[in-house]
């Protein structure tokens, strides 16, 4: 479907008008009314630094954070897109007890505030179940070049735990969410579809990977995109249990020099590109899969 073309109207040059106009007050609210001494020389010093050992340019706290982010949100972002799919099918299957095992996740998950979720996860899967499984004793066996690799993926070996309890909690509150637009995705496939791949001698499973889910997807991707993107903001609530992603490496440069405002917009900035981003890739994709 060919993009559509807007006029714009004198509605429109008013609203715009009165946008600008917002934006002008907000602007000289801040730089003139606030009783605020502006300080953004010290930004790029928490960006990038001079490594003393190197002598090259290397990131500093913020970018360590957002590069942080990143890793988070994406680990998040697998971990929810499989069990939200997963779970989507079973809310679709005929199976009662797959059918109650997957509405009853969505409707804890879903009624339960995503901050107590983090406590939850954190102190009963950190000091729990990871610790059960052997995972930090393995990754400090690791070897040197390994936990370079697992520092690279994730982070380094002393702060794995905390990430992995948070990026845990971020796929299962966002898998829930992504559980209820799987559904609804194959639920909008005729019952035709399922009748004719049936015919075929497909059967229940064939029918989904072959048939239902490649036209499902073309209509879960805004969806889905509009939970990636809140999984990208979602990643900020983990830094209550101290995993140094973005608003954590923030709050710890204000805590040190009372610098408030500047750094804030800065964070917000950083997260406004990655959400930006994303939107872009998504949309590309849309028109992709779309059909002419």
């Amino acid at each position: 479907m060919k993009d559509k073309k807007y006029r714009l109207t004198l509605l429109d040059f008013f609203l715009l008008a009165l946008l600008l106009g917002f934006i002008l007050f907000v602007v000289y609210r801040l730089t003139y009314s606030l009783n605020y001494k502006w300080n953004w020389s010290i930004i790029p010093t928490y960006l990038v630094r001079i490594d003393d050992e190197t002598g090259r340019w290397t990131a500093n706290v913020l970018l360590q954070g957002l590069f942080t982010t990143i890793k988070l949100s994406i680990w998040g972002m697998i971990i929810a897109a499989i069990l939200g799919l997963i779970m989507g099918m079973a809310r679709t299957s005929s199976k009662l007890l797959l059918n109650l095992i997957s509405r009853t996740y969505v409707e804890l998950i879903r009624n339960t505030p995503p901050l107590v979720l983090v406590f939850i996860f954190y102190f009963f899967v950190s000091d729990q179940i990871l610790p059960a499984l052997g995972i930090e004793r393995y990754i400090r066996s690791l070897s040197e070049e390994q936990q370079g690799i697992v520092s690279f993926l994730a982070v380094p070996k002393e702060l794995f735990i905390p990430f992995l309890s948070g990026t845990i909690t971020i796929g299962i509150f966002q898998g829930a969410y992504i559980t209820e637009i799987v559904r609804a995705g194959i639920q909008s496939i005729s019952i035709g579809q399922w009748e004719a791949s049936s015919a075929l001698g497909l059967n229940y499973w064939q029918q989904l990977r072959l048939i239902i889910l490649p036209q499902a997807l073309r209509r879960m991707l805004p969806p889905l995109a509009n939970e990636f993107i809140n999984t990208i903001k979602y990643s900020s609530i983990v830094s209550i249990i101290s995993i140094q992603e973005l608003t954590f490496q923030g709050m710890q440069v204000m805590s040190s020099t009372q610098v408030t405002i500047e750094v804030w917009l800065t964070i917000t900035f950083m997260y406004l590109v990655l959400c930006l981003s994303l939107s872009i890739v998504v949309h590309k994709m849309e028109n992709h899969f779309s059909p002419s």
